[in-house]
């Protein structure tokens, strides 16, 4: 009777294990899935930095270094993008590319400010609607981000709570990054305004 016992508490042991690891393995999933949006967000954010900066470049002559900036910055959110992606849970990945798109936005920040200054390129139909579709997508990043933070927490919190960190720290669930963004007067989209 007593090994009969034992052996149903070890089974509900058991269970009781298998179903917190397949929570934290379903949490950690959700992270993967809430950073594949910011991911589709910020690849369409840096695919529209080339053509702003190809619009701006005919009336900015005198602003290359500016340009070029924009254009470094984005190349390097673009790379950091990529290794964030390749593992979201990863925190250094997660922290270096919140550090790179924080660069972006200062260096497209400063691209837009010049632009006020040209009024033949704040009036260009294409500069208008590049800006317009920039402005959507940071609205479109923020939610993505707000619901990735989101996960993290969830996940993170899941991870720290008795019983499961037992189960978490057997099988080596690290701890999530919230992307964040490191400046904070750059939390606020770019402010575009072209009328």
């Amino acid at each position: 009777m007593t090994g009969l016992i034992t052996l149903i508490v070890l089974v509900l042991a058991v269970v009781f294990a298998v179903s917190l690891y397949n929570r934290l393995v379903a949490a950690r999933n959700t992270i993967a899935n809430a950073f594949a949006q910011i991911d589709v967000q910020l690849t369409r954010r840096y695919d529209l930095i080339p053509n702003l900066v190809e619009t701006a470049k005919a009336y900015i002559k005198h602003e290359r270094e500016t340009l070029e900036a924009v254009i470094r910055a984005r190349n390097t959110a673009v790379i950091d993008l990529k290794a964030a992606a390749a593992n979201p849970t990863d925190p250094a990945a997660v922290q270096k590319l919140s550090g790179a798109d924080a660069q972006l936005a200062g260096a497209l920040g400063r691209l837009l400010a010049v632009a006020e200054a040209y009024p033949d390129l704040k009036a260009n139909t294409t500069m208008m609607q590049l800006s317009e579709e920039l402005t959507t997508t940071e609205n479109k990043v923020s939610f993505a981000r707000q619901a990735y933070n989101d996960a993290v927490l969830i996940y993170n919190n899941l991870r720290e709570m008795f019983p499961s960190n037992i189960v978490a720290g057997m099988f080596s669930f690290l701890p999530a990054q919230m992307l964040d963004i490191i400046k904070p007067e750059a939390r606020e989209a770019p402010k575009v305004d072209f009328s």
